[in-house]
């Protein structure tokens, strides 16, 4: 296993109380990962490109993407991802409240790196964000090509 470390994880998610229920799971795991959270589909895009108001903003090391976003649906912003030379390294973990077999399929043809439905209970909530959290944190390596901040 990868030593302890932290990172950047960028989170795409429209519903307020998800995006408090993900930073909750985060700041109570022992790891001190930085959360960057935008709203919609165009905003991730921009994040990733760092345009506009990202301009300094730092490459994830993880993305947590949610489908159902507005201005920009999720699958088309992890079709993006992974046609961008650029961006396609970084793993895109969907984290949404689809269970249809469609969206399941369409993000692995996407090259999503895994597929993750929310749960609707809290705690369940909250330890499903933290074992996605503790998997890329001391699990998996990953890429450390990008500006650090």
């Amino acid at each position: 296993m990868n030593e302890l470390r932290w990172i950047d994880v960028l989170l795409v998610e429209d519903d307020p109380g998800d995006v408090l229920l993900t930073r909750e799971a985060f700041e109570h795991n022992k790891v001190q990962n930085k959360l960057h959270v935008v709203s919609d589909g165009e905003q991730a895009l921009a994040f990733l490109r760092r345009e506009g108001p990202y301009a300094d903003a730092p490459r994830p090391d993880l993305i947590l993407l949610d489908l159902n976003l507005p201005r920009k649906d999720g699958r088309e912003v992890l079709e993006d991802i992974k046609a961008d030379a650029g961006l396609r390294s970084i793993p895109v973990v969907v984290l949404t409240t689809s269970e249809a077999e469609e969206d399941i399929l369409r993000s692995y043809r996407l090259h999503a790196n895994a597929y993750v439905a929310k749960p609707v209970d809290f705690d369940q909530f909250i330890r499903v964000v933290r074992q996605i959290d503790d998997f890329f944190v001391t699990v998996v390596k990953l890429p450390r090509g990008g500006q650090r901040s």
